[in-house]
């Protein structure tokens, strides 16, 4: 080990130990990705383009592997203009670095200019040898090991001397849990003399180091809390958040966004037909009830003891027990996507319910055909248009996706842009890019089956009494576990993927 040393780099870095014993009492779980951390960290400092290319970050011009190489971990979202304005403040300090473009360039306001000092630590975690993200193993030449020594420390990185151009064969040795915006401030010519002091965890399980980034930057109310779980995904699984925090801090606000971003965005079938406001008289299920629903299905933390069915948006995947790191813009952008094939199979059903909608439609309110086709989604006697049938749509392609995840590879879509589910313009440029990604088959093929279930109310006209009774089940509270069923079950008879894979989630939800 000390030859092999004598040709790499080290680092003097000052060993804290911070441990109490009390802590011996708290729950560790390697399971859970909470093994019981090392009872110290390390301090030190690194150029900061020399720490970019040792946390992976690097320009999205990569190849699919690579840029999923340098998104290791967490999948943080970066803001693009937040790191913008923190490389212009190293520039040339506050208030220089809040000028506009044109104010900048010219000599009247040099006088404003001041060092753009970044004196608080980056945060990471040094990933040990052998340990994988992604499914991609770290590799001894790309390791970071440290070594001790009459109470000194060293860091041993994996190169005698850097330069730009280097970049890990397999994983990036370290993960950033706070500071990546100022990482991302640095471009690929940044200076070699600015050093950033450097906060290292090493072998943190990554439950801990969503905990850490919550006592960072939430606790002293530095960020919105929402914002907070796209930036770290993995705060959506974790159990003690919301035990302490309650569930309005992610899933009652991200059900919220959604079901505002379904009613405003001009692609969603549900561009202004949604009750809003709640009023007695207006058409279209209420905003409350698709908030409940969104709740219960997409952005739900887990199902129930025994149960391997979570919420697509708020679970861990069985396949890694992590979260799938979807942006609020891309999480609207798939609900809308579905609901838009779903809408488009059921107007062309040739099914006897559908045709039946039609008919009743232009008969009794002596509209148009193109009206009365639109009755069988919009229509009064359609059960899509109800709650219980928003509730049963979403929990069955909920269901399916969550279970399929290994299979679709969801965590590869990864559209060149990250903003809110209100941002029109975002949720656009995901659904162009969502378009294209391969598991939107399984949506299209997902929405055909159901297209096929008898979406008649018990109170439509001209159904013989056998049938109204079956739909008389689907009437209050009840009727959402029901419908649940009844689609599932519907599913479950075609012989094919799809329907085997109904088949086993109708098994986890008995």
């Amino acid at each position: 080990m000390a030859e092999t040393n004598k040709k790499k780099k080290a680092v003097p870095t000052i060993k804290v130990s911070q441990w109490l014993k009390d802590w011996d009492q708290v729950q560790f779980s390697p399971t859970d990705h909470r093994r019981k951390p090392e009872p110290h960290f390390y301090i030190f400092s690194l150029p900061a383009s020399e720490m970019r290319s040792l946390c992976g970050i690097s320009r999205r011009s990569t190849s699919k592997l690579q840029a999923r190489a340098a998104d290791m971990g967490i999948q943080r979202e970066h803001d693009r203009e937040r790191s913008d304005e923190i490389g212009r403040y190293v520039e040339f300090g506050y208030p220089w670095s809040t000028l506009s473009e044109a104010k900048r360039k010219t000599e009247e306001f040099h006088d404003l200019r001041k060092p753009g000092w970044l004196p608080t630590s980056i945060v990471i975690n040094i990933i040990p040898q052998g340990e994988a993200r992604r499914g991609t193993v770290l590799g001894a030449g790309d390791a970071v090991s440290i070594e001790h020594s009459a109470g000194m420390a060293k860091l041993i990185l994996p190169y005698e001397d850097w330069s730009k151009d280097w970049k890990p064969d397999s994983v990036p040795p370290f993960e950033v849990i706070d500071g990546q915006h100022r990482l991302w401030a640095f471009g690929e010519g940044a200076d070699a003399d600015f050093e950033l002091p450097v906060v290292a965890f090493y072998g943190l399980d990554v439950s801990w180091q969503a905990y850490l980034f919550w006592t960072i930057n939430i606790k002293p109310k530095r960020i919105n809390p929402s914002l907070a779980f796209d930036l770290y995904p993995l705060l959506r699984g974790e159990d003690w958040l919301d035990r302490a925090e309650g569930h309005p801090v992610y899933r009652e606000t991200r059900a919220q966004e959604l079901t505002e971003a379904l009613w405003s965005h001009p692609s969603s079938p549900w561009y202004d037909r949604i009750n809003m406001l709640g009023e007695r008289q207006a058409e279209g299920v209420t905003q409350a009830a698709w908030i409940r629903s969104l709740m219960a299905t997409f952005v739900k933390p887990w199902q129930g003891r025994g149960s391997k069915i979570g919420g697509l948006f708020g679970s861990r995947m069985s396949d890694d027990n992590e979260v799938l790191g979807w942006s609020r813009a891309q999480q609207a952008a798939f609900l809308i996507y579905a609901w838009s094939e779903f809408r488009s199979a059921v107007l062309d059903a040739s099914d006897e319910w559908a045709q039946q909608l039609s008919t009743i439609a232009i008969r009794d309110d002596k509209v148009g055909s193109k009206e009365g086709v639109d009755a069988r989604f919009y229509g009064q006697y359609s059960l899509i248009a109800t709650d219980q049938g928003v509730r049963g749509f979403l929990h069955v392609l909920n269901d399916i996706c969550f279970y399929l995840a290994p299979k679709l590879d969801l965590r590869s879509w990864r559209p060149d842009n990250s903003a809110a589910a209100s941002d029109v313009n975002a949720v656009a440029l995901a659904l162009t890019s969502y378009k294209k990604h391969s598991s939107a088959k399984t949506v299209i093929a997902i929405s055909k089956a159901l297209a096929g279930f008898d979406w008649r109310t018990s109170s439509a006209p001209d159904i013989d009494a056998e049938t109204r009774r079956r739909k008389l089940v689907f009437r209050g509270s009840s009727g959402y576990k029901e419908i649940r069923v009844q689609l599932l079950e519907h599913i479950a008879k075609e012989d094919s993927d799809l329907g085997r894979a109904a088949l086993r989630v109708q098994r986890e939800v008995a």
